[in-house]
């Protein structure tokens, strides 16, 4: 036992011998240059390339390494051997990212590529302003070198787009209103937010299938057209006019609009802006990504249409003073700020003047009741680009409706029935509001609901046709008699008539 310590001795002690003789030999510096030409050999040689993407650049957190984490959340499959879990703050979701050194590809216009997570511990550091994490984390990316034109110009400037779609899509959306009476927050700015938890959709909106594919396909080519706004030089924004009957759904529009982009909500009360510079101030601290409401805008100020309005409508003058403050209101809205000072000029440099550049990405969105009392200023194309008109419950509408508060799907009921709600629904002119309450109101009774609905648009639709043909008998009477005076018959017995309504009117009075 005593001979096999010595020769481990006598062998350690010649390894240490040789140790330094190569350290005598092959200073630090040759050593350094021989591994980095077997590198360059190696590389050489070798098909691939490889780029490091580290969490800290210098003192400052690495963006792309932050991108590029999140991109991979979205590739990683929950399948894997193990996964990391984080949520961010105002996140609404759990992403899943890579471990220490486990590798997942990726594909991009046919290339494929592969990402490795490497984490290390940090060497003690000395004095620093900023303190450094404990560990150094950083991404591999390995990518053929015929590919690394593609890569380092097109995919990396892809995936950082991509981890932003992510990042809104996984923020939690705020909905905005202008403080009252233009008045600051605690940190100073005009606009008051709540959380955004709006449940509405495209899918739950009751509206045409084909109308709504046409709606969201104008706002994913809005979302996706930067590159043809700037091609084109114009703003990046877009402007929708949402009019209809009170309940058709113009606010679930709105809210269906946010959560398919991704979009916070600004909800503009300009009853509650003083003046023009004020709006401008407004618009100019709201974000990028966002949509711009004015609500019931023939109700909010004195915008309404002036031809129609005005006293001399055949000599109306764009620029003369009374035309630009929009005076005039229609029948039924009334403005009770009388401080409230903002001009029509001032409202079209809102939606379409230059003021209306000062973000990008911005949707404005008008709703109105009345589009007949609009000005029309208001309504061209580069304000308002998209007109939708909310109309009344319709036979496709009517199915959503059912699909969403009854669980019924084509077919489900029967054939007769659905017949029978497909020849009453247009006549009856129920908003889908009021076909939600019947739904609602039974939802418990699949059978009644559907029983007590059919008879509601039926009942409807028979004083609709009542209420039409008397309109049509009175119209008649109205026109029989000039008829009469034209051929010279009948004019004694229409002036009696007239005499006796004219003193039932003043008995009454």
């Amino acid at each position: 036992m005593k001979e096999y310590w010595t020769s481990l001795a006598s062998i350690l002690g010649v390894l240490a011998f040789c140790q330094t003789l190569l350290h005598t030999i092959f200073p630090p510096e040759l050593r350094f240059a021989t591994v980095k030409l077997l590198n360059r050999v190696f590389n050489m040689f070798s098909t691939y390339c490889y780029f490091d993407i580290t969490e800290i650049d210098g003192v400052n957190t690495n963006e792309l390494y932050n991108a590029v984490q999140l991109y991979l959340s979205t590739s990683v499959s929950i399948s894997s051997r193990r996964l990391s879990l984080t949520r961010a703050l105002n996140s609404s979701a759990i992403t899943f990212g890579l471990s220490n050194n486990d590798c997942i590809t990726d594909t991009f216009d046919g290339v494929t590529v592969q990402w490795e997570h490497i984490i290390t511990p940090r060497q003690s550091q000395s004095f620093s302003w900023r303190p450094l994490p404990e560990e150094k984390r950083g991404f591999t990316l390995r990518i053929k070198k015929n590919d690394k034109t593609l890569i380092l110009d097109s995919y990396l400037e892809f995936i950082m787009d991509k981890a932003n779609d992510i990042r809104r899509k996984n923020q939690e959306r705020n909905l905005y209103t202008n403080s009252r009476g233009g008045s600051l927050d605690s940190r100073g700015h005009p606009w008051e937010s709540v959380p955004f938890k709006h449940p509405s959709t495209f899918e739950t909106l009751a509206m045409d299938p084909e109308r709504k594919k046409m709606i969201m396909e104008d706002l994913l080519d809005f979302a996706n057209g930067q590159g043809f706004y700037q091609k084109t030089g114009r703003a990046w924004k877009r402007g929708y006019l949402l009019y209809g009957p009170p309940g058709t759904g113009k606010s679930s529009m709105i809210a269906a609009m946010a959560n398919f982009l991704g979009y916070d909500i600004y909800d503009l009360e300009l009853t509650e802006v003083n003046n023009n510079s004020e709006l401008r101030k407004l618009l100019m601290k709201t974000s990028s990504k966002s949509i711009i409401v004015i609500e019931d805008i023939d109700c909010s100020i004195n915008l309404t249409n002036r031809k129609r309005n005005g006293s001399h409508n055949d000599s109306v003058s764009y620029f003369d003073p009374d035309i630009q403050s929009g005076s005039g209101l229609g029948d039924g809205c009334t403005n009770n700020n009388n401080n409230n000072s903002i001009t029509l000029s001032g409202l079209l440099n809102f939606t379409d003047g230059l003021w209306s550049c000062c973000g990008s990405e911005r949707i404005f969105v008008f709703t109105t009741n009345h589009i007949e009392k609009l000005d029309p200023a208001l309504l061209r194309s580069g304000r308002m680009d998209m007109h939708i008109f909310m109309s009344y419950c319709s036979f496709p509408a009517l199915k959503i409706l059912l699909k969403n508060y009854l669980g019924f799907e084509d077919g489900d009921l029967e054939k007769d029935v659905m017949e029978s709600f497909e020849e009453f629904v247009e006549k009856a002119e129920m908003t889908p509001a009021d076909v939600s309450e019947v739904l609602i109101k039974n939802r418990r009774d699949k059978d009644r609901a559907v029983n007590e609905l059919l008879e509601i648009f039926k009942e409807r639709s028979e004083k609709k046709k009542v209420k039409n043909d008397n309109v049509e008998v009175e119209k008649r009477a109205l026109e029989s008699p000039n008829n009469n005076n034209d051929n010279g018959e009948g004019s004694d017995e229409f002036e009696g008539g007239e005499k006796d309504d004219e003193e039932k009117n003043k008995k009454n009075i």
